[in-house]
């Protein structure tokens, strides 16, 4: 257990170390967030392509596999819009709707077991998303996009347990990659920025951060339970807060810390009851 928690610890640590990347492309050096967005696929696929088994290119067959990949594209998409125009850890916390709506959704649709405890956490846990937002005091474009993202997401963790039996996780991996890359090319590229070297370093920063992070995020469920692994995906919203004061200088203020407490312990709680 101490090996995935360590494993979980530095995975948390670099998605959104890709996303500080992300951020400081776009507000630093004037990169448009659609071409971050496309890069991360593109890089990703690049690097996983050669391990593509022939399986995951029957699956380009299934207009539900583009669906799912679509919906990531989306998301990640809109979460390079929203790191634009807001801090870090505001986005995280804002993002983090996603796996609650993803609970909800599977109560629904995937016919999964309902406990009223489950059901008080997730609701808590939205109520923590709506602290950080505030909507009654006029949510922001960035807290907006946000949202949108989570949403996406959420859907997107719902479909992924739909459509797992129809292949590996490397299968499915490399198709969404795949899509979404091959979605995102007409934008990506009319977006193509000057390719100086901090924008190269930076792009790939972005992509292989983000791309190790959900790698080893696979090799923690195989050291320890699910239900003693998914808890600790909260250790996110804490390397956001510290990444965007080291970074950038910022830190939330009061609100943003007491939902983020709130949306941390319901996020626990859920993932443990899951």
């Amino acid at each position: 257990m101490q090996r995935a928690v360590l494993i979980m610890f530095v995975a948390m640590s670099l998605i959104p170390a890709g996303d500080a990347a992300g951020k400081l492309l776009t507000q630093t050096h004037g990169v448009a967030p659609i071409f971050v967005a496309w890069s991360r696929f593109a890089i990703g696929l690049l690097a996983i392509l050669p391990f593509m088994p022939r399986s995951g290119w029957r699956l380009l067959r299934n207009w539900r596999i583009w669906a799912r990949a679509a919906l990531l594209a989306g998301g990640i998409s809109a979460i390079q819009m929203a790191l634009r125009l807001e801090e870090i850890a505001t986005v995280f916390a804002a993002f983090f709707v996603g796996p609650l709506l993803s609970y909800a959704l599977a109560m629904v649709f995937l016919r999964e077991a309902v406990t009223p405890l489950r059901s008080a956490l997730i609701v808590m846990g939205f109520c923590g998303v709506l602290v950080v937002v505030q909507p009654g005091g006029g949510a922001s474009v960035g807290l907006l996009w946000a949202l949108l993202a989570g949403s996406c997401y959420g859907v997107f963790l719902v479909m992924s347990r739909w459509l797992g039996h129809l292949a590996s996780p490397l299968a499915l991996t490399s198709t969404q990659l795949f899509i979404a890359a091959f979605l995102l090319l007409p934008l990506g590229l009319w977006h193509l920025p000057p390719l100086d070297l901090p924008v190269v370093a930076l792009t790939a920063t972005s992509a292989v951060c983000s791309m190790l992070g959900n790698l080893l995020l696979l090799y923690a469920y195989q050291f320890a339970p699910a239900t003693r692994v998914a808890p600790l995906v909260y250790f996110q919203l804490l390397a956001a807060v510290g990444l965007g004061w080291a970074v950038f200088g910022d830190l939330p203020d009061t609100w943003t810390w007491v939902g983020l407490g709130i949306i941390i312990v319901a996020g626990f709680g859920s993932a443990r009851l899951r």
